[in-house]
C-alpha cells in the first residue's frame, strides 16, 4: 500500500512514488521544446523528509544555483592533456626523455586546474605564476612552454576557438635580473656544501655548460685534455678543451657508475634533486647568498676566461654561449681587473 503523498505543492515540483523506497520523493520539473519536441528534465530533491530543507533546495534549483544544473566545464586542461598524450602523431617524434619533462609539468597542471576550462586563462594570470617561480627559471620556462604546446595543439589539432595564446613568448622565460657570477666568499664555502652540489659546482664551472647538461655528465665524456659536452639548447655534443683543474678533480673523483653524479651504476642523480641540494645549502650561507645560482657559475666561468686574457672567440669555443653574452661578461670582468689594477696605483 502507498503511503500519502505529501501535501507540499510549488510551482514545477512533482512527486514521483519509488516502490523499491516505498516512498515518495520530489522533483523540480524542467520542460523545453527541441526541434518541435517537448522534452522534460527532472532533478531529484533529497529533502530527507524535511520540509525546511526541501524548501531551501526548491530555491536553489528554481534560481538555477543548484550544482545539480551546472553544467561540466568543456574545453578543459585535463582534456586537452589526455588528448595530446595519446596522439600517436604527436608521441612519435619526440624523444622519451623530451615527453618524461612535459609529463612532469602537465600533470602538475592537471592537479591544479584540469577540471577548468582553457580559454578562462590569461596572460596576466599566467605571467603572475611564472613571476612565482623566479628562483627556478629554468622550471619557470619550460612550464611557460608546457601551457604553450597544450594551447597550440588544443587551438590546430581539436579546434578549440581559445584566441591567442596566453604564454606566447614566455617560453624564454628568464627572471627579472641577470645571472650573477658567484663572489669568490662563496666559492670558498663549497667545501661546506654536500657532494653532489660541489660536483656540480666543478662540472658546471669547469665546462661554462648549462647546470642540466652538465650534472648528466658521464664519466667517459673526459678524453685528457679534451672532453664532449652537450651545449643542451641546441643539443649539439661537441669537444672542447678541459681545464687541468677540472682534469684534476675527476681523476681524483672515486667512481660510482657510468654517471659522474652517479645515483647507481647506470643513472645519473636528477638536475632537480642536486638544485634541491644546493638551495637547502645556499639558505645555509644566508641572505646575502640568495642571489646566486647554479647557472651563475656558468657565468662566473666566461668571468675566469676573459681575466685568464682568453678572446671572444676562445670564449665561445669553450662555452657556446651567444658573442652578446661573452661581451656582457667579459665587460664585467675588465671592469673589476680595471678597478683592481687602478686601486692598487694608490700606495
Amino acid at each position: 500500500m502507498k503511503a500519502p503523498k505529501p501535501r507540499i505543492t510549488k510551482p514545477r515540483l512533482v512527486w514521483r512514488w519509488r516502490a523499491y523506497k516505498k516512498a515518495w520523493e520530489p522533483y523540480y520539473r524542467i520542460t523545453k521544446t527541441e526541434c518541435g519536441k517537448r522534452r522534460e528534465k527532472l532533478y531529484l530533491i533529497d529533502w530527507k523528509g524535511d520540509a525546511k530543507r526541501l524548501d531551501a533546495l526548491y530555491w536553489e534549483l528554481r534560481s538555477g544555483r543548484s550544482e545539480a544544473q551546472k553544467q561540466p566545464a568543456k574545453q578543459t586542461w585535463r582534456e586537452c592533456i589526455e588528448a595530446w598524450r595519446s596522439d600517436h602523431t604527436v608521441q612519435q617524434n619526440l624523444a622519451a626523455s623530451t615527453k618524461a619533462s612535459y609529463r612532469r609539468d602537465m600533470d602538475r597542471i592537471a592537479e591544479k586546474n584540469g577540471d577548468k576550462p582553457m580559454a578562462r586563462i590569461t596572460r596576466p594570470v599566467l605571467k603572475a605564476a611564472l613571476a612565482k617561480m623566479s628562483d627556478t627559471p629554468r622550471k619557470a620556462s619550460k612550464y611557460a612552454q608546457t601551457i604553450s604546446i597544450l594551447w597550440n595543439y588544443a587551438s590546430t589539432e581539436l579546434d578549440w576557438p581559445l584566441g591567442p595564446n596566453p604564454a606566447k613568448n614566455l617560453g624564454s622565460y628568464k627572471p627579472a635580473r641577470e645571472y650573477e657570477p658567484w663572489p669568490t666568499w662563496m666559492i670558498g664555502k663549497l667545501d661546506t656544501a654536500p657532494e653532489n652540489v660541489q660536483i656540480a659546482a666543478q662540472l658546471i664551472l669547469g665546462t661554462g655548460q648549462r647546470p642540466n647538461a652538465t650534472i648528466g655528465m658521464k664519466r667517459d665524456q673526459f678524453t685528457g685534455r679534451t672532453m664532449f659536452v652537450l651545449d643542451e639548447k641546441s643539443r649539439e655534443l661537441f669537444e672542447t678543451g678541459c681545464p687541468i683543474r677540472l682534469r684534476d678533480f675527476i681523476a681524483n673523483l672515486a667512481p660510482r657508475g657510468d654517471h659522474v653524479i652517479a645515483k647507481n651504476l647506470r643513472q645519473p642523480v636528477g638536475y632537480n634533486a642536486v638544485e634541491k641540494a644546493f638551495r637547502a645549502w645556499r639558505d645555509t650561507l644566508g641572505p646575502k647568498a640568495k642571489p646566486f645560482t647554479l647557472h651563475g657559475l656558468r657565468k662566473l666561468a666566461i668571468i675566469e676566461l676573459a681575466e685568464a686574457g682568453a678572446s671572444d672567440a676562445q670564449i665561445q669555443a669553450v662555452t657556446n654561449q651567444s658573442a652578446e653574452m661573452v661581451a656582457y661578461y667579459r665587460k664585467r670582468a675588465n671592469r673589476l681587473k680595471l678597478s683592481i689594477d687602478a686601486q692598487d696605483l694608490r700606495k
